[in-house]
């Protein structure tokens, strides 16, 4: 059983920056691949960013890419995704999630954290 536990979410002002982390436990040796969802009001759940469980292969959504990086600690069991110059639309609740393989669909993904929030205001 994977465990998944996010945490840094919060509120904040346009063209700030958060840190999430996503803290891994239990016996995680079939995951080969972590992902950042969010799911806003209204919105479907939305792939945010993916990385292998080694941290060699990474992904961002074309609407993040540049601003948000997604990364593993891969000796504390941690995955980060660091957001930069936050924007309005970022609001959302994001999603921690470990699956086998490489997918933007949130179906492929078998195991799920409980979400943190992130609200972005003037």
């Amino acid at each position: 059983q994977v465990s998944l536990m996010e945490s840094g979410g919060g509120s904040v002002q346009p063209g700030w920056s958060l840190r999430l982390s996503c803290k891994v436990s239990g016996d995680f040796g079939s995951v080969n691949y972590f992902g950042l969802f969010r799911h806003a009001p209204g919105k479907t759940r939305e792939a945010v960013a993916l990385v292998s469980s080694l941290g060699g292969h990474v992904w961002h959504a074309g609407s993040v890419e540049g601003r948000f990086t997604i990364s593993v600690d891969t000796a504390e069991d941690l995955v980060y995704l660091q957001m930069t110059n936050l924007e309005l639309e970022d609001t959302a609740e994001y999603f921690c999630a470990a699956g086998r393989r490489f997918s933007i669909r949130p179906e492929e993904f078998s195991h799920w954290g409980q979400g943190t929030q992130v609200t972005v205001s003037s």
